[in-house]
């Protein structure tokens, strides 16, 4: 045997004949399978200790950036977008706070609030800001959640799709965001003392105070009921910012009632304060959701209070081609990959908005509309020669028949 033959790995201790390759260092030897093997250890150790950076080490994005982003994805809605900025900008300047500067003045996280109609935004902006952070982004449905001991979530659960969302790093989890949709539906059932007890309403709320404020919880990762014996982990939320949103329905009644309480007498409103009644949620405080019934002790936790416009004929057609993702450059884009090319005319965009408008159906709305005239031709043009495909108002109102209309509307 020669001695090139007597060659092997000083790692694994292949031969050279079982090998691929052999590279000779001064006083050893090591196979391609090593290299390999060693290359991922190698990757895996860089990746740890970028997943452990130090919170210092965050890129902070100012204001400006983070609504430029949102500018992108987001037609209108200018006033909340500053307000979200901002709350996102200084929750990154305290996660990357020195300790020492913490013991001078400790910053508290200002967590927030938007209330607005359905299909205006509110969780289109959580999810698009949740592109651009360095930091894991859950959102959660605040209708699940019952208090401690009921059929339903409990409240920890939020804390475990973050974990999730951190792939089970507590120190990546623990300078995260969390957004809760839907937080009205938890609002107190009514201010009567009652023998039955609120356990998806007011009993939720009071189980969210500490978790918003700041406090160590044993979360169960997979979740608590489902998997009774695992390991809980504990999730300090001092550093989770919290961004709640709701519809908040009927809301404007209680803003129409504080607003007309000062029509008359001393203290009425200067004739140049005119109010927009098409529009009274930006007139929305913190007393108003009082009344709609959060409890004072949450109020007082989601300090940072903003409200979405509703959606006008401008806003929607904007929405229908403007953004970056909009509906028609979706569709666009899908027929394209059929070769397929696809136009639509101005005609018919006012129409679909139109429509939108007439069944109050939001944004949300474009969408389904959309998806009841296109379907038919999404489903032949595959198939068929034909490599252009336009859409005017007229084949719009074909498509759009009263029977589809009629469950749009129900379905809204």
């Amino acid at each position: 045997m020669s001695k090139e033959e007597n060659l092997e790995c000083s790692f694994c201790g292949r031969k050279k004949v079982e090998t691929d390759l052999l590279i000779a260092g001064i006083d050893a030897h090591i196979c391609d399978k090593c290299i390999e093997q060693a290359h991922g250890i190698v990757l895996e150790e860089i990746l740890e200790k970028e997943d452990v950076a130090n919170p210092a080490d965050l890129e902070v994005k100012k204001p400006l950036e983070i609504k430029s982003f949102l500018e992108e994805y987001i037609i209108g809605q200018d006033q909340t977008k500053k307000t979200m900025a901002v709350a996102v900008y200084n929750h990154y300047k305290r996660l990357t706070q020195p300790k020492s500067a913490q013991e001078e003045v400790e910053i508290e996280k200002s967590n927030m609030i938007l209330v607005g109609a359905t299909g205006t935004g509110k969780t289109l902006i959580a999810k698009t800001i949740a592109r651009m952070l360095n930091v894991p982004f859950a959102i959660v449905d605040a209708t699940v959640l019952t208090q401690a001991g009921y059929v339903g979530e409990d409240v920890e659960s939020i804390l475990s799709r973050l974990l999730q969302a951190a792939d089970y790093d507590v120190e990546k989890a623990e300078r995260g965001i969390v957004f809760i949709d839907e937080i009205d539906k938890i609002a107190r059932k009514g201010d009567n003392p009652s023998i039955t007890r609120d356990v998806s309403g007011e009993g939720v709320q009071q189980a969210l105070l500490k978790l918003l404020e700041g406090t160590v919880v044993n979360v169960a990762p997979k979740g608590g009921r489902k998997h009774p014996d695992q390991k809980f982990v504990e999730v300090n939320t001092k550093d989770i910012l919290f961004v709640a949103g709701g519809a908040f329905a009927g809301i404007e009644r209680h803003i129409s009632k504080r607003l007309n309480r000062q029509a008359v007498g001393y203290s009425a409103a200067l004739s140049e304060d005119k109010i927009d009644e098409e529009n009274l949620l930006q007139y929305v405080i913190p007393s108003d959701l009082k009344s709609f019934g959060l409890i004072p002790e949450i109020i007082g936790r989601l300090p940072v209070l903003s409200y979405m416009n509703p959606l006008d004929a401008k806003t929607l057609r904007s929405i229908l081609t403007e953004p970056k993702n909009s509906l028609i450059k979706q569709y666009t884009k899908l027929f394209e990959m059929d070769e397929v090319a696809f136009t639509i005319d101005d005609k018919a965009l006012d129409y679909i908005v139109g429509k939108a408008l007439e069944y109050k159906l939001g944004a949300r709305g474009l969408r389904s509309l959309c998806e009841a005239i296109l379907t038919d031709a999404m489903f032949e043009l595959p198939t068929s020669e034909q490599k252009e495909f336009h859409v005017d108002k007229k084949y719009a109102e074909g498509k759009l028949t009263k029977s589809t209309l009629k469950k749009l509307r129900a379905a809204s």
